[in-house]
Parts: C-alpha cells; structure tokens; sequence
C-alpha cells in the first residue's frame, strides 16, 4: 500500500516489534481509539496515520500480518479519519484534540448537566430571612399598637369570651391553692389524731383506774382519723379534677388562644404594608410589590379565620366540659365535707361510692414481712 505523505499526515504512531508503545500519551491515545478498531486487530500489530478531517471517504482500516520476531520488515495499518468517523468516535465518547506539534492528546468527553441541585445552605438562608423579614413586621406591628399609631383587628364577641376565660382560670387556681392547703392539714390533723388515738389506747391498758376514759377517747380518735381519711380521699379527688381543668384543659385553650393572637398580629402585619402600597404611586417597580403583597395578605387572612374559628370551637366544648365537671365536683365537696362535720360516716362513705372513689387504706402501700425476706 501507498504510504502517505508525511505533510498531509496529522500524526504518525510508530509501534516496536514487541507491541509497546514507544511514548505513554500514544499508548493513551490508542486504548481510547481501541473502540474504533475491528474485532481482532490489536494496536501491536497497526500503524495509525491521522490525516484531516476533510476526506468524503470513510475511515480506512489496512491490517497486515504480524511478523515473526526478529523481522526487519513491520506491517502498517493506515486509518484515515473522515467527518463521519469523527462524528462516530465523538458519539462514543471519545473527544480527541490534535495539537499542531503532532502529539495526540485526550480531553475529557461530553458533559451531561443533570437537573439542577437545591444547596441546603441556600435554602436555610432564605428561610431565615423570610424569618427575619416576618418578625421585623410583626414587632413593628405590636409597636405601633402599643403607642397607639396602628389600626388592630378586633372580635369584640371572641375577645370577651377569652377575658373571661383568662379571669375564670386565675380564680380556679386560687380555688385550687386553697384545697391543697385544707387537704395538707387535714393530712396532718388525721395523723395526730390516729397517734392520739393509739396513745390513749396504750394508756388504757397500763391504768387500770381509767382504763374505760382512755378506751373511749382511743375509739372516738380513731374514729375521727377513720372519717378523716375518707374526707382527704373526697378533697383530693376534687384537686385532681380541678387541676385537669385548670391546668390541661383551659391551658390547651389557652395555647389555641396564644396562637389565634399571632396570626392576628402577623394578619394586621401584612394588612398594613398592603395598604401602604395601594396609597403609593402605580408604576412598573411598584406593581409587582403590590401583587405579592397582595398574595402574603390573603395566606395569612385565611390562616387568622382558621384560627378565630378553632378558638371559638374550642371555647364553645369548654364551657361545656368545665360546667359537666365542677358540677360533679362541687356536689362531691360538699356532700363530703357536710357528713364529715355531722359525723355521718354512712352518708361519708356512700358519697365516695357514689363517684367511684377508691381509698388507699394506711399501711397498704408497705411491704408485709414476708415481701421484705
């Protein structure tokens, strides 16, 4: 075959008898260009003459025999790449540039941009300035209500309802002060009594003389101490009702409140900058402003009517659920307190039956002596 002439010649390879490379940016060159060549053909046994891209003809592949060791004689094999083979080479990846100093060299193939990646920096510096952005409208809200600049919006009905659920809580918690302070003495006059009784009982069996006084007094001592217990089991299931209702109940209200509050603060917020938009003049800057001021106020419009609809449902079941159980535990309180005093001890114990109470008898929770072996 006619060999070509070096000056039409890009680059020129030249492989040993042993199939080496004589340079590794060649060996480089030619394994990215091994996908190019027919089965069977090894780069040991070619020679690779580039020549332009401008050919009409394909590439042309020219294989001889590999010679036998020691032969003075090395077969080449030509490839001249046209457009279309270089097109081939470039859809498979293979992105070739060849400088003018006639050194192959490889670049990195095609690129493929997938979808763009959030930065979770990115996303969490938004959040706080929209953070920031908020609550500088809402503080400066709450400033201009307090001095008196601003305009607040106002459910006269609502507002009553939550003034005097905040006072009836304030009274129920004195209430319930005051019942932990009967319960804690009456705890302690049942303890002196019961140790009362057990020392007239003692003093009853050594003086024979008094034996039937300090036996009368024993009884009765320990029969107060008796009632006294019945009495604390009533007040203190009073205490546990009552401090439910105080301190759950109307507090989960209280939280709903607090919360219909800041979406009304936050509504005002953004009702107030929509309104100083709209008094501003209407020109190409302005109007977007408006348009997206105008979508912020209406979200949180609709998060203040949800909310001012959650607190009157929420208000509405708890006056029904507080009148339902102070009525119980008011009767309970009085009936226990009247038998107590009178010394009704039957009417004492089937008013405990009668609400379901169950006292713990003294010593019940120590352990017997053959739990403590």
């Amino acid at each position: 075959m006619a060999q070509e002439s070096p000056k039409n010649s890009a680059a020129e390879i030249p492989v040993t008898s042993n199939g080496q490379l004589e340079d590794s940016h060649e060996h480089s060159f030619n394994r990215d260009l091994k996908c190019s060549l027919p089965v069977g053909l090894g780069l040991s046994e070619t020679k690779i003459t580039s020549h332009g891209f401008d050919g009409a003809k394909e590439g042309v592949v020219e294989a001889g025999q590999f010679p036998n060791k020691g032969s003075s004689a090395s077969p080449k094999s030509v490839i001249s790449p046209s457009s279309a083979a270089a097109s081939r080479l470039a859809g498979q990846g293979c992105d070739l540039i060849i400088p003018t100093g006639g050194r192959a060299q490889q670049k990195s193939g095609p690129v493929v941009l997938a979808d763009e990646v959030k930065n979770p920096a990115m996303e969490k510096l938004e959040l706080v300035r929209k953070w920031s952005l908020n609550t500088y409208k809402c503080t400066r809200q709450i400033i201009s209500e307090k001095l008196g600049r601003g305009s607040r919006t106002v459910d006269l009905e609502l507002e009553a309802q939550i003034d005097i659920l905040r006072d009836n809580k304030k009274k129920y918690e004195n209430i319930l002060r005051l019942a932990q302070t009967l319960s804690t003495q009456l705890f302690q006059m049942v303890n002196t009594q019961r140790q009362l009784g057990d020392a007239f009982a003692d003093l009853s069996l050594k003086s024979l003389e008094l034996h039937e006084e300090f036996g009368y007094n024993a009884d009765t001592q320990k029969l107060l101490a008796k009632n006294g217990e019945t009495l604390l089991g009533a007040i203190n299931f009073f205490i546990a009702s009552v401090n439910t209702l105080v301190n759950k109940t109307i507090e989960d209200t209280l939280l709903t409140v607090k919360q219909y509050e800041s979406a009304r603060i936050e509504y005002d917020a953004y009702r107030t900058d929509l309104e100083e938009l709209n008094l501003g003049p209407r020109d190409a800057n302005t109007l977007p402003k408006i348009e997206q001021s105008q979508q912020l106020f209406q979200a949180h419009k609709e998060k203040y009517d949800k909310m001012r609809n959650d607190v009157s449902i929420k208000l509405k079941f708890l006056e029904e659920n507080k009148v339902k159980v102070l009525h119980n535990q008011l009767v309970l309180f009085h009936n226990a307190i009247a038998a107590y005093f009178s010394g009704n001890q039957k009417q004492l114990e089937q008013t405990l039956k009668q609400f379901h109470i169950k006292l713990k008898t003294s010593g019940a929770d120590a352990p017997s002596w053959l739990e403590e072996q």
